[in-house]
């Protein structure tokens, strides 16, 4: 029988994927573990392996395009099977709303409201024209009634029009992939298209009671606000779309902002002493085993350690409660083409400044490359962001929820400071902390600082 290739979910904030690239064809035979397509996350773009084998007879899902999880993306038959039908393509989206694909027949729906870029949901323009009603069967059979507790297969969208017009979902045929009823069945048994209903509003408390009299002029209900329509192009513009990657930054960076109460520090420090440390571990190093140490493999240590110090950084916050985390993550953050991820340093405080520096290398080679791995972005408790080799001196960085803080790290600079009442050159280097204030307090979150700067201007501390 065909077997169904879903879209997979390939992170923990992924809610749907792009299909980059078709690595296998229509025709193709496809074996267990073969890399069949490319698919962009929110977080990467990352190959999609094949759990099931047979010839590869349909793909519903064309390069570029979008789907939710679960959604099929392709067909497999096995050798020798005759092909069926071909499936009915996924369900339109209307205007401003992203794809809301079928599930497969064995897996239970997990959406309930059609997902939309933003994560609102829109209203979204009519169809031009009445959809008719489908013939009716040459000779039909009466319909059994379904079982009391059967699962009615319904898209989300179809689900929310019959309950808005009092349809009977068990009354209906689906014209969807394995029967499943989408939303022209439910304007078919309508007889017209039905219009999609608005998302239930919040409970709310009731309005006051108005004054009696006639209302005066001035409280006349106002006009509905309008939305500004987007200009168009000028000559010489250019529209780019955003990728999974570029909106999921966008989302969850206004979220942050517009959630977590953020409070900045700053502290300068003396990077002389870290900068000679650094010079005699590499000599060493190249002697040895050849691993060349970075500014960076240092910062990481000091904040490391610091938090070992300072553990109530090292925490979330959960509404009515924080959570104080027993391991350090320390999320790396790395620049790619089209933007930012922050792969893990996992159980950091038991590895060496070698184990860290070394996996530093390694994640931010293949995060570049596209290739980490989903449970490579998981478990960070704290965020390191270095523009130091951009030539930034000092940036207050954007907390990665659900952390409570991220270090911002500028680039040394040489200027002269004041030792001993005499002006001398200096090396110094600018630390920053953004910290949420439902979790760390200003007297903490200098502790903390301090404890960074205390590990880089004494950075033989940090090897002990």
């Amino acid at each position: 029988m065909p077997t169904h290739i879903e879209m997979p979910k390939l992170s923990d904030t992924m809610t749907e994927g792009t299909v980059v690239r078709w690595l296998k064809k229509v025709g193709d035979q496809v074996e267990i573990g073969d890399e069949i397509a490319e698919i962009e996350t929110d977080k990467a773009t990352m190959a999609m392996e094949a759990f099931d084998e047979g010839v590869l007879s349909e793909i519903l899902i064309a390069e570029g395009g979008k789907a939710a999880i679960g959604a099929t993306l392709a067909v497999l038959q096995e050798e020798g099977e005759v092909p069926g039908p071909p499936q009915s393509p996924p369900e339109q989206p209307e205007p401003g709303t992203a794809a809301v694909e079928p599930e497969p027949e064995t897996a239970p729906s997990v959406l309930t409201e059609p997902v939309v870029a933003g994560g609102e949901v829109e209203n979204p323009a009519p169809e031009p024209s009445p959809v008719s009603p489908p013939a009716p069967a040459a000779s039909p059979a009466p319909a059994a009634s379904p079982a009391p507790e059967a699962r009615i297969k319904a898209s989300p969208l179809a689900r929310k029009i019959a309950a808005a017009n009092d349809v009977d979902l068990s009354g209906l045929s689906g014209s969807g992939p394995g029967g499943r009823i989408v939303k022209k069945d439910v304007e078919a048994s309508l007889g017209t298209i039905a219009p999609i209903p608005a998302a239930a509003p919040a409970a709310a408390d009731p309005p006051p009671a108005r004054p009696s009299g006639p209302p005066p002029e001035s409280a006349a209900k106002p006009a509905p606000p309008t939305e500004t329509p987007a200009p168009p192009l000028a000559e010489g513009d250019e529209r780019i779309e955003l990728s999974n990657l570029r909106r999921i930054i966008a989302e969850r960076l206004l979220a942050s902002k517009a959630t977590i109460p953020h409070f900045y520090l700053h502290m300068e420090a003396d990077a002389g002493p870290l900068m000679e440390i650094r010079r005699q571990v590499n000599l060493q190093a190249e002697a040895s085993h050849g691993n060349k140490y970075t500014v960076n493999d240092f910062i990481l240590k000091a904040v490391i350690g610091a938090l070992q110090t300072v553990p109530a950084v090292n925490a979330t916050y959960r509404g009515d409660h924080v959570v104080q985390f027993g391991e350090i993550g320390v999320s790396v953050a790395v620049a790619v083409e089209d933007g930012l991820v922050t792969p893990v340093v996992r159980n950091a405080s038991a590895k060496s400044l070698l184990q860290i520096s070394r996996e530093v290398k390694d994640l931010a080679g293949r995060a570049r490359e596209g290739k980490l791995l989903p449970s490579e972005f998981d478990g960070g408790t704290i965020t390191v962001s270095n523009l130091g080799s951009y030539g930034v001196e000092s940036f207050d960085a954007i907390i990665n929820p659900p952390q409570a803080a991220i270090i911002s790290i500028g680039a040394i600079v040489e200027k002269p400071v004041v030792a001993d009442g005499e002006t001398v050159p200096g090396l110094r280097l600018n630390l920053g902390l953004s910290c949420d204030h439902r979790v760390v307090d200003g007297a903490v979150g200098a502790a903390f600082l301090g404890q960074i700067k205390k590990l880089i201007e004494q950075p033989a501390l940090m090897l002990v």
